[in-house]
């Protein structure tokens, strides 16, 4: 008994594995939860887990981000940031064991962090300049709380009494209890001041929006979403998103302004005011991702509701129809359209306030955004618009350019089969096939159909609405019990039919045609 007594007595090499892990994990805790409560003042985006996950999805591989918005669709965001709690958490546990012994490993890997997190809120263009104090904060945490913590726990350790380490163990329970506490009211009261902005609010605020000239109405005829197209209006609800956002950026409109400069005669700056003041107008337009895989979900169609985006240009001065127009969203993300597009009347491009008779959802881009006809959303839909320059061709790299896509981004003739669903059952005798074609901008002219290899088919078209939207098909097959593959082709109005080839979204957009196998009973 004795000799077991001071053998416990003496100091040990190194602190239990649960002990020093656990010590890593509430520092990283801390730290997290600091510069989330701090950026509560200075900006929502100087967090540094939100700026460290922005930095990461400008610095990811364009073919791990097309896997990702293949796969998860707007869910890539989610799959990001759980990927990084993952990883911060087996960052924080390495830590704690590496420091079992001594807390310098700790602490070395504690500021490491922490200058990356300073390094990516510096990096983000939409920071202020007191953006720097919320991974500050996040630095002195991480430091503070790990050797707070591993000097508490090694003081259990070098207690001479049975006694002393009693309470040395106590005090670290409690201490660790009191960090957790603390961390997680930090991060909550930060979360709380991030949202302090009343955006809801603003867009309630809004109110009904009343197009001086509505969109016409949709004609029955031009949706057959009864035998398993998609419905001719994608609600707000269900209307794709794909953007770079991590959080959506909270911009009320009573903030929201709008600056027009560049190579114009008159720079001009509008305000939200300005533009619900005007005589707005609403317009059917189907919108599609370059993303977009070849019978891929991220195409939908709105009514949208706004102001000519050429009545904003040539009140401030076009003398070079040459020109491109830089955009710039609220959060940083830019892209360039040529500004012949963008005066062009018959293409009828918007900077829309509203969205299916609302005032635009927070996802899409509340309170403005720009809605481009025939073009991709990466070279022309920029969300919470701010800023339009005009440039000369080249003058300015936007953001998906710099990672390699194309430079102009017209839509590309496609149709996609969304009855039968791919590897569905159906009952035997006449099987209805339907789905969607477009071509915006140039029309659909005729969509054909084949099964099982067999001779093309031309499909049964529903009314066009109008050449900036998709347009909807149909036909039917008298089919046996089996496995059948059906698969399908459009043309355009100026004859141009749908290439065969397969090829992927980057850098300007898929090819092929759309091919499903179902089953019929």
């Amino acid at each position: 008994m004795e000799r077991d007594a001071v053998a416990e007595a003496q100091p040990a090499d190194k602190l239990p594995v649960p002990i020093a892990a656990l010590i890593g994990v509430l520092a990283v805790a801390a730290a997290l939860a600091a510069g989330h409560f701090v950026a509560g003042f200075v900006g929502p985006t100087a967090s540094p887990f939100l700026a460290v996950g922005n930095s990461a999805i400008d610095l990811t591989p364009e073919s791990l981000k097309s896997f990702a918005i293949r796969n998860f669709g707007s869910n890539d965001k989610v799959v990001l940031l759980s990927g990084m709690a993952v990883t911060m958490l087996l960052v924080a546990v390495v830590a704690g064991l590496l420091s079992r012994r001594k807390p310098l490993p700790g602490l070395v890997i504690a500021g490491a962090l922490g200058l990356v997190a300073i390094a990516a809120v510096l990096n983000r263009p939409d920071g202020g300049q007191l953006a720097v104090l919320a991974p500050i904060a996040s630095l002195a945490a991480a430091i503070g709380v790990f050797r707070w913590l591993h000097l508490v726990a090694t003081s259990r350790f070098t207690a001479e009494s049975a006694h002393d380490r009693g309470l040395s163990r106590r005090g670290f329970l409690y201490s660790s209890a009191g960090v957790a506490v603390g961390a997680g009211v930090l991060g909550g009261v930060g979360q709380f001041l991030s949202g302090r902005v009343d955006v809801e609010g603003s867009r309630a605020g809004v109110g009904s929006l009343r197009p001086k000239v509505p969109a016409p109405a949709i004609p029955n005829t031009a949706d057959f979403s009864a035998i398993g197209s998609s419905k001719f209006i994608t609600s707000n609800e269900k209307f794709y998103r794909v953007d770079t956002a991590l959080t959506v950026p909270r911009l009320r409109a009573e903030d929201w302004k709008l600056r027009v400069h560049g190579l114009v005669d008159n720079e001009r700056t509008f305000d939200f005011g300005d533009i619900r003041d005007r005589d707005l107008v609403e317009k059917t337009i189907t919108m599609t991702c370059v993303s977009n895989e070849v019978g891929g979900p991220y195409v939908s169609t709105a009514n949208f509701i706004g102001v000519p985006v050429r009545d904003l240009l040539l009140e401030a001065g076009v003398p070079n129809r040459s020109a491109w127009v830089f955009s710039t969203s609220v959060d940083g993300w830019t892209t360039a359209t040529p500004v012949a597009d963008l005066l062009d009347e018959e293409r009828g491009a918007l900077l829309a306030i509203g969205m299916n008779g609302e005032a635009l959802p927070l996802e899409h881009g509340f309170p403005a955004r720009l809605v481009v006809p025939g073009l991709y959303g990466y070279a022309s839909a920029t969300k919470w618009v701010v800023d339009l320059e005009l440039i000369t061709e080249g003058a300015k790299k936007f953001y998906w350019e710099e990672r390699g896509w194309a430079t102009r981004g017209p839509i590309k003739t496609q149709s996609r089969i969304d009855f039968p669903v791919g590897f569905g059952n159906v009952p035997a005798g006449k099987v209805q096939v339907a789905g969607v074609a477009w071509a915006q901008t140039v029309g659909i002219d005729k969509v054909e159909v084949r099964m099982d290899g067999g001779p093309w088919q031309v499909a049964e078209l529903a009314t066009e609405v109008n050449d900036r939207t998709w347009r909807q098909w149909r036909t039917e097959f008298d089919l046996g019990s089996g496995s059948h593959r059906v698969e399908v082709r459009a043309t355009d109005r100026n004859g141009d039919t749908q290439t065969p080839d397969r090829v992927p979204p980057i850098p300007d957009g898929a090819t092929g045609w759309h091919l499903i196998q179902f089953s019929v009973d």
